[in-house]
């Protein structure tokens, strides 16, 4: 089994990515850590029980971090719903949060497992961040680390040339981009075009019949329709999900290359924009690696396949 470690501000894309690993037949979910980011700390854990539980499963779901390094909290509610699930309001899950601090528990997971943990981060990275500042040793211990975050094509989801995870707490991605974590950073415009989840897809899904197809569309209904009107995308855009997938099954990122790669902190036009180097000019080691093309055919069956 490949013991994965989850790190997210779960809402509606985030559930279905965890759901995703925790119904992968050879992965184990060692923990969940969620932090602050398209929804408050504790909805980002009720959201996040209540899909281990959806799942069967007993995978426990830590709380870190409150609130970015540096800067105010900007929820995602105008995307997710008012619940961060679409408005769906599910029930309150019967599993408590895990008393641990979700920072104290990944290192203390890595430490139990070195060159076994493969990361997986969904959100804001301020969780990683400050487990790294706490103990920078484990930037050598992870066996891999996957970003949903950034946009190599500069082509930004929140401003015109920011990713939202990255934007929210830019000072904690710079930190993680830095550390020397072996990183594939997997950006938003992965998801889009073609990569979205189109009408005759989601008439598929529904098609399915299992609770599981039916969460994967109906947390994400909000979600559908702000991106159609915000983003003038044409369905349903998963980047939580297309990150999954790869951390799934590699072969599903057609395309990777390692560059140098800055995040910005100090402009607040450029606030959180993935810098990559991509033509070497600054002639700067690479700290990242980059995830430039997907395989839509394989990405889209990854996902059908843990909704069956």
């Amino acid at each position: 089994m490949r013991r994965f470690w989850i790190d997210s501000d779960t809402a509606s894309d985030d559930a279905v990515a965890i759901m995703m690993a925790l119904r992968w037949e050879d992965v184990h979910v060692e923990g969940i850590s969620v932090v602050a980011g398209n929804v408050p700390l504790e909805m980002c854990s009720r959201n996040a029980r209540y899909t281990v539980e959806l799942c069967g499963k007993d995978t426990p779901v830590y709380h870190g971090m409150a609130r970015p390094l540096l800067r105010e909290p900007y929820w995602a509610y105008f995307f997710h719903g008012s619940d961060g699930m679409g408005g769906m309001n599910y029930p309150e899950p019967k599993r408590p949060q895990a008393k641990q601090h979700a920072v104290d528990a990944l290192i203390e997971t890595v430490y139990a497992y070195p060159n076994e943990i493969v990361l997986v981060t969904l959100g804001p990275l301020t969780n990683i961040a400050v487990a790294l500042t706490k103990a920078p040793q484990l930037a050598g211990m992870l066996k891999m680390c996957y970003v949903m975050g950034g946009a190599a094509a500069t082509l930004g989801n929140i401003t015109p040339a920011a990713e939202y995870n990255i934007w929210v707490d830019p000072e904690a991605a710079r930190i993680v981009f830095h550390s020397g974590l072996p990183i594939l950073m997997v950006g938003w415009e992965l998801c889009r075009g073609e990569a979205n989840l189109s009408e005759e897809e989601m008439t598929f899904v529904r098609s399915i019949g299992t609770p599981f197809a039916d969460f994967c569309l109906d947390c994400n209904r909000q979600a559908i329709q702000t991106n159609r009107e915000w983003l003038h995308e044409p369905a349903l855009s998963l980047p939580d999900p297309v990150t999954m997938a790869i951390a799934l099954d590699p072969s599903v990122c057609t395309r990777r290359s390692r560059h140098f790669v800055e995040v910005e902190t100090s402009s607040e036009l450029t606030r959180g924009m993935t810098v990559v180097d991509e033509r070497g000019v600054l002639k700067r080691e690479a700290n990242i690696e980059v995830c430039w093309q997907i395989d839509v055919g394989k990405w889209k069956e990854t996902l059908y396949k843990t909704l069956r």
